[in-house]
């Protein structure tokens, strides 16, 4: 089953009542024949009642199907991909992407 992913622009301050997130770079990891899509992010909580605090993340919207084949009606570009559901490969890519990323969360949509 494949789903529309819409591209979030990087380095751009993305705010929300605790703090923020900041995507850095978009990444195609070659994997097992596929493309695997991935982005790289920092979340900070800034403004958050319980204190302070941040991470690097990685989500993973999942296996490039067609490549920003479109755009939205704010101009942002679309991708289709396939999610990555398999637990093996979840366990096994999330590895790979903390040893490649140095993040603390990878997670997959």
């Amino acid at each position: 089953m494949t789903k529309p992913y819409v591209h979030i622009p990087l380095d751009e301050e993305n705010r929300s009542i605790s703090g923020y997130f900041t995507l850095e770079r978009e990444v195609r990891l070659p994997y097992e024949g596929k493309e695997v899509l991935y982005t790289v992010g920092t979340g900070v909580m800034d403004s958050s009642c319980c204190g302070f605090g941040g991470c690097a993340y990685a989500m993973v919207p999942g296996f490039v199907v067609t490549w920003k084949e479109k755009k939205d009606l704010e101009n942002r570009d679309i991708s289709m991909v396939e999610p990555i559901s398999d637990q093996e490969s979840q366990k096994q890519l999330s590895k790979i992407i903390r040893k490649k990323e140095g993040v603390t969360q990878v997670n997959f949509l």
